[in-house]
């Protein structure tokens, strides 16, 4: 049986993973901001047969991880998996507009990603084993007109994993940065985005699943938008500034 930590487990895509996991037997402690949603997915999860905890948190209030982490660990014992999967979509244009917004959206998609796996890292360090799985998003592989402020957040979580994975690894824990494309999924609902390209929160959770009980080190998810994305990045700059994109 499997001790697992959640954060953002009302995501689509989170809650999926729950419950693929779920069927080898499993212990959750789930974060998430919305209650009502957090309940479903616990409600859900203990249909299952799983023993589940949960915590109602807003993760922009970085004061709080040290403690969340504490917690988790003290309900959990060992904690065999983390999945970070909070986040949110901003309006691009919206934050070109306000400064204050921009700050927030970045805090969630970023900050309080870097934050988190701070607090993370030392006990998992001492533990000596165990699997992190933090979904960035292929956004992060270059910025773009239609979504520069989320994808830079992505970046800066992708960087930052970079580093985090070369130094837990050395302790026996593995981290896997996820890069998802297209997901059908609440947060992209009402978006023009071409169907061949969208994959279903299972289709991404089996991608995860599979990708963290090998240790892979990145997980683009689906397997294709590693070649669109290598494509994309090794676009000249003077032709990618002219694209709509």
């Amino acid at each position: 049986m499997k001790n697992i930590l959640i954060v953002g487990a009302t995501s689509a895509i989170a809650a999926a993973c729950a419950r693929r996991w779920c069927e080898g037997g499993a212990r959750f402690y789930l974060v998430g901001r919305n209650a009502d949603k957090l309940r479903q997915v616990a409600d859900d999860l203990s249909a299952r047969g799983a023993e589940v905890h949960t915590c109602e948190l807003d993760l922009n209030f970085l004061e709080s991880h040290a403690s969340l982490v504490r917690e988790a660990f003290a309900w959990l014992g060992r904690v065999d998996v983390v999945l970070v999967a909070h986040g949110t979509l901003p309006d691009q244009k919206a934050c070109e507009q306000d400064a204050e917004l921009a700050i927030r959206e970045f805090t969630s998609n970023g900050l309080s990603v870097i934050s988190l796996l701070t607090h993370l890292a030392n006990p998992m360090e001492a533990q000596g084993s165990g699997s992190i799985g933090v979904i960035s998003s292929v956004a992060g592989d270059r910025g773009r007109p239609s979504n520069y402020l989320y994808g830079s957040a992505k970046s800066a979580v992708t960087a930052f994993c970079g580093g985090l994975r070369a130094r837990l690894f050395k302790a026996g824990v593995n981290l896997t940065t996820i890069k998802p494309g297209f997901v059908d999924t609440p947060m992209t609902k009402g978006l023009p985005l071409p169907a061949p390209l969208v994959a279903t929160p299972e289709q991404v959770a089996a991608d995860i699943a599979k990708a963290m009980d090998a240790g892979k080190g990145t997980l683009y998810t689906r397997w294709f938008w590693r070649y669109i994305m290598l494509i994309i990045i090794h676009i000249p700059d003077r032709i990618f500034r002219k694209m709509s994109m």
